[in-house]
């Protein structure tokens, strides 16, 4: 922590790190539905999405639960500040999801 009162407390974080909190994030949603999908979706594509890619998902991981599942699933139509190509990728790998896996992070 810095004596100027004046720096910013908020150090930008390291792409890895930042991707570990939102697969962490991902995972606990809680909304069992939410969670298997989006933590499934975070495993498997955090690492091959654009730093703009990621601001789209951690503003999806901001929405209410309830509307990102009924965005995902076709029951509710998607506002625009969330539509766009990372919500496409998401409806489409819940579809292609590995049902097998299990419930929960692979360790």
């Amino acid at each position: 922590m810095s004596d100027d009162p004046f720096s910013d407390p908020n150090r930008p974080i390291n792409p890895a790190d930042r991707k570990k909190r939102l697969t962490f994030r991902a995972w606990r949603r809680g909304f069992k539905e939410a969670d298997l999908i989006m933590g499934r979706f975070a495993e498997a594509r955090l690492d091959s999405l654009s730093p703009e890619e990621l601001d789209a998902f951690e503003r999806l991981l901001d929405a209410p639960d309830t509307d990102v599942y009924a965005w995902i699933t076709g029951a509710a139509e998607t506002p625009r500040n969330y539509d766009g190509p990372v919500l496409d990728a998401l409806k489409a790998f819940r579809f292609h999801a590995d049902a097998a896996r299990g419930d929960g992070p692979s360790a």
